[in-house]
């Protein structure tokens, strides 16, 4: 059974090993980019989108992209110098995390922003890249979209029983979080996980042979949960999307790319409340989805959701309001 899930896996993987970044056509058309707009691609990753962007972008226009990990920065600055025409953009790449994106914009000297994405998927160059985000090889446990902090390994061996399996029905919102955990525990009591393939098969101690058989292998929930808590995800959207809100020009967008429901709902909550607070408005209200042609190419498009938040034509100071402002402590 474990050998027939991991051979399905591994085309899965296989397939997941490129990188296409989704609902491209369905951006461009949210964002209305004009030639010299300043925009920020709060997250490079394969630079699909910053490739689209930055081509949108003429003379007198600018293009930031971030990203927490080099090797995306890096994929940015290829992109850029691939663009041949003598009247393209001022482009700036800046290896940090989109939590920062306030700070990173004050320190470029760049006011106001016309046009703002977030990509929150995470593209195949990373699931290739040997870090153990994937379940596929034998690798080490680290999870890290940067380097030098906690790792999964490190929560895997050290948290307590009821923490490991609130992090993984929190985030993962795995059914099987409890007996997921005590089998973590006790594999790690014999010996320190420190592999993928250690975790996946106290994952697999840990759920009943029917879960073996879904469509979703079994460890996808439980890397999941440990990947967002390895990397604070959710705590670096929050900041990110009060830095984006706050970094908007008037009549600015903000276009947000989901993949799992946890994500969408701070989404969707926190672009509601901008608009409540006469901040702007969700621009179409329902999240844009993609079309069926575009999830038969490319799988990992099937549960994305954009949102779109455009800003008031009016400016903050005059909305009264200064809650939107994220304040770096």
């Amino acid at each position: 059974m474990l050998m027939r899930s991991l051979k399905k896996l591994t085309t899965e993987i296989d397939m997941e090993s490129r990188h296409d970044s989704v609902l491209m056509n369905e951006v461009i058309k949210a964002l209305t980019v004009q030639p010299s707009d300043t925009v920020v691609d709060a997250t490079l990753g394969g630079a699909g989108h910053f490739k689209a962007l930055l081509a949108e972008l003429g003379e007198g226009g600018t293009i930031i992209g971030i990203d927490a990990d080099a090797s995306a920065v890096e994929r940015g600055r290829e992109a850029y110098a691939q663009d041949r025409r003598p009247e393209r953009p001022i482009a700036h790449l800046v290896n940090d995390n989109f939590r920062n994106l306030g700070r990173i914009l004050e320190r470029l000297g760049v006011g106001e922003a016309d046009a703002i994405l977030f990509d929150l998927g995470w593209s195949g160059f990373q699931i290739s890249a040997p870090r153990g985000f994937s379940f596929q090889n034998d690798e080490p446990l680290l999870m890290e979209y940067g380097e030098g902090g906690e790792t999964a390994a490190d929560i895997v061996n050290s948290s307590s029983e009821t923490i490991l399996a609130d992090i993984i029905f929190t985030y993962g919102e795995e059914r099987f979080a409890r007996s997921i955990a005590r089998a973590i525990v006790k594999a790690r009591s014999k010996e320190r996980i420190l592999t993928t393939s250690s975790l996946v098969s106290a994952i697999y101690l840990g759920t009943p042979k029917r879960y073996h058989e879904g469509k979703i292998h079994p460890a996808t929930k439980t890397f999941q949960a440990l990947r967002i808590a390895v990397n604070d995800e959710i705590g670096a959207l929050r900041e990110g999307i009060f830095s984006a809100l706050d970094a908007l020009a008037p009549s600015g967008r903000l276009a947000i790319i989901s993949f799992h429901s946890i994500e969408d709902r701070i989404v969707k909550n926190m672009l509601r409340d901008a608009a409540s607070n006469g901040l702007g408005a969700m621009s179409p209200k329902k999240p844009i989805a993609p079309t069926r042609a575009e999830i038969l190419v490319n799988r990992r498009a099937r549960s994305a959701k954009l949102r779109v938040f455009e800003r008031s034509a009016v400016h903050a100071e005059q909305v009264g309001s200064d809650t939107h402002t994220l304040s770096y402590a």
